[in-house]
């Protein structure tokens, strides 16, 4: 199951004389990682790389800012990869102490310094929701409270109109135990209808 982290965390190495500055934090997107490394390189302008790397579905990215390629940002990614993060940037400020690496080295050092600072985050599931909609007697509106609030639902909205019209999400891995204790215990009357999209 995939995870994000809870708050940022930081590491420290010195190899070979190098410094290398790492952080692993939530992050949701490139535009706001963006703001990070810009951030950072204000913070440290006598570092000679900030590297990166951003594991957040379609908006993932891996940087290796001057470093030889593929030395510095996919080793950081993969490592967020191996741990099935999401949600997460991970960056690396280095300070050069003057003995060069090595590519070998490089990717060591780099990938070191992101699984440093994981060492030490704190973990959380990222449990998918589905969200759901239906409709059914005002004489059931009762038992499907109790079922929503059983089930660890969340109820987004209710409607009166001819019919209570509910709107509600839950962990996705419960929603198909639920429809089936619903249909089971509304014998027919409860019409479950398509959800709208999100705006």
């Amino acid at each position: 199951m995939p995870s994000t982290i809870a708050t940022p965390v930081h590491s420290e190495l010195i190899i070979k004389k190098s410094r290398f500055i790492g952080c692993v934090q939530p992050m949701t997107d490139r535009a706001s990682a963006q703001q990070v490394v810009n951030g950072l390189k204000a913070q440290h302008p006598g570092a000679c790389h900030v590297c990166w790397a951003l594991l957040a579905g379609g908006q993932s990215a891996a940087v290796d800012d001057g470093e030889p390629s593929g030395t510095a940002g996919r080793p950081m990614l993969d490592v967020l990869r191996h741990q099935d993060l999401e949600g997460v940037l991970a960056t690396v400020v280095r300070y050069f102490g003057g003995v060069k690496l090595g590519a070998g080295g490089l990717v060591r050092a780099y990938t070191d310094s992101v699984a440093q600072a994981l060492l030490q985050a704190e973990k959380i599931a990222i449990v998918r929701q589905r969200a759901l909609r239906c409709a059914l007697p005002y004489a059931m509106e009762g038992m499907l409270r109790r079922e929503l609030d059983a089930a660890g639902a969340t109820l987004l909205e209710v409607q009166h109109g001819d019919a209570v019209l509910f709107d509600f999400s839950l962990a996705d891995n419960a929603a198909d135990a639920l429809l089936a204790r619903l249909d089971e215990a509304g014998n027919g009357r409860i019409v479950w209808h398509d959800t709208p999209d999100p705006d």
